[in-house]
């Protein structure tokens, strides 16, 4: 039998899993690959993905996971040599050492962990009209207030931003009353695009009311998250686990799907390509992932395909958790390469389908009738494939998991607080900043405050002129996939003034900063896959 040095040495090539006939390990360099965890309710879903992150921790690989119900949380302090942990170690030929894990705490409340924010238009529309289940022909509304938005230098931080853009893109009154709109540009840009009505407009206003009351207010504004954050290490070495505080946002389903997709796609657009990297750059863990695809539309669909087959030439490993592989699209689930099936219970119809499907998915091994024993396995025990040397899958085991370093099981509210009041980016983003964006800018067009239409948008005194002669000089500075100089210098100066400073300063400095040389820059912004802004 190998040993306990055996089973946990070359960590920064491989990961220990579990023990079955053979012993089960997921190979760093393959890690990228992807994979899948599934099983019913209680089976084990939530230990093995602490075991698959506390290896990639210590391998020095940062992880992101969402914590539906807490249990994750566990993994921010030492495990307890329990009776059920020490056998099961024991069984295994492992001596359990207690262990914990550098953790920071993200919310999208601020309630439980540090905000975690996104401005409307680095959102864009094709994953706020998911967010707000909106019809084809509100999308395309939606896709022209973004346009008109882009092309004026309009940035839409917060939801007010966007309330004010639909107000100003809806038809205005003819006639002479015309001749004195300020937001006539505006409003004839829209109607460029096609026709722009009222009754779409006023059903869009009212989705965002939804949204609103569901917590949206707090995830949209500034200082907006800033990826690198996720990707950080400890002084040890070891990668940084970053939990997403998810008990509260999952009230919410389709807003947590839609966040969660957004930072994929963040990760998707923002990181440098990596080839075959020897370890992941991250590992994104997504639980409950059956919210992602659960009636998306096809378009949808195409982007999250697209998505998920690319990012791993980032060096980002995706990871999907849900109960049944059949909740996860053909086509996605053929890039899913490392497999942990935990139980299954064949009730009903749908039941036996998933088991049939599941067993399908696997190399066969001709020692185990794997759709039978699917419907067997006991609590901590699994069917694993992972990916070998040459890319293939191996041949499915039955393993009983095994048992982690960390704790199992939520900490308690002073443990929590501790390792915020600790955390490498404690005061980067407790504090909401209101620069100025959209809804200042056309507040003051109609207040008939700023300057003509063909001129640049100042004001802010001598740091607002300043801003619209960096804008005049460098804002048609735009090439392919790039925003202009002007916006760069905006994003640039807002984010580094507000990551350092907090309190009613930043946000007066915020305003005339940000929106005198972003609200003057170029009119060329290009989007990604899933519609967000490319900033590189």
């Amino acid at each position: 039998m190998a040993t306990s040095e055996q089973m946990t040495a070359d960590t920064n090539e491989k990961i220990f899993i579990g023990k079955g006939e053979q012993l089960a390990w997921l190979t760093l360099a393959l890690a990228n690959r992807h994979g899948l965890v599934t099983g019913a309710t209680g089976t084990g879903k939530t230990v093995s993905l602490q075991v698959m992150a506390e290896g990639f921790a210590r391998a020095g690989v940062p992880v992101f996971a969402a914590d539906i119900k807490g249990d994750l949380s566990g993994i921010s302090e030492a495990g307890e040599p329990k009776d059920f942990i020490l056998k099961r170690a024991t069984d295994m030929g492992l001596a359990f050492q207690p262990d914990q894990f550098s953790t920071v705490f993200w919310d999208v409340f601020g309630e439980q962990g540090h905000p975690v924010r996104a401005t409307v238009t680095e959102m864009g529309p094709l994953l706020l009209s998911r967010m707000l289940d909106l019809n084809d022909v509100q999308e395309g509304v939606l896709n022209v207030a973004f346009r008109v938005a882009d092309e004026n230098g309009l940035a839409l931080v917060d939801m007010k931003d966007l309330r004010a853009l639909l107000d100003a893109i809806v038809p205005g009154a003819a006639g002479k009353d015309a001749d004195n709109d300020p937001l006539a540009s505006i409003r004839k840009a829209a109607q460029g695009f096609g026709n722009v009505t009222r009754a779409t407009v006023g059903t869009i206003q009212r989705q965002l009311l939804v949204l609103e009351n569901q917590g949206g207010t707090k995830f949209f504004g500034e200082p907006a998250l800033a990826l690198k954050d996720f990707m950080r290490t400890d002084r040890d070495g070891r990668g940084m686990v970053n939990i997403l505080v998810a008990d509260k946002l999952m009230q919410s389903p389709r807003l947590y799907a839609t966040f969660l997709l957004w930072m994929l796609s963040e990760l998707f657009e923002e990181l440098p390509e990596a080839g075959d990297p020897p370890k992941p750059k991250l590992v994104f863990f997504f639980d409950e992932a059956h919210l992602l695809f659960s009636d998306a539309p096809k378009a949808l669909m195409d982007k999250i395909e697209q998505v998920v087959r690319l990012i791993r030439s980032k060096g980002v490993g995706v990871y999907f958790v849900t109960q049944n592989p059949i909740d996860v699209p053909d086509r996605v689930l053929g890039q899913l390469g490392n497999r942990v099936q935990h139980a299954l219970r064949a009730f009903t119809p749908r039941d036996q389908k998933a088991v049939a499907a599941a067993a399908q998915t696997f190399r066969p091994n001709p020692k185990l009738d794997t759709a039978k024993v699917i419907m067997e396995l006991g609590k901590g025990e699994a069917l694993v494939s992972f990916l070998e040397g040459n890319g293939t899958p191996a041949i499915v085991e039955r393993v009983m998991i095994r048992p982690p370093s960390a704790r199992i099981g939520p900490i308690t509210p002073e443990e929590r607080k501790a390792i915020i009041d600790n955390s490498p980016v404690k005061g980067k983003y407790d504090t909401a900043i209101d620069s100025e964006s959209a809804y200042e800018i056309l507040q003051k067009r109609i207040a008939g405050a700023t300057a003509s239409s063909d001129g640049p948008v100042g004001g802010g005194g001598i740091l607002g002129q300043l801003g619209a002669i960096v804008g005049m000089i460098f804002g048609t500075n735009t090439g392919r996939n790039r925003l202009s100089t002007g916006q760069l210098i905006a994003r640039n100066v807002t984010r580094s003034v507000t990551n350092k400073v907090v309190g009613g300063v930043v946000a007066d400095l915020g305003k005339s900063v940000g929106g005198s040389i972003g609200g003057s820059a170029g009119r060329a912004l290009v989007r990604g896959a899933l519609g967000g802004l490319l900033r590189r």
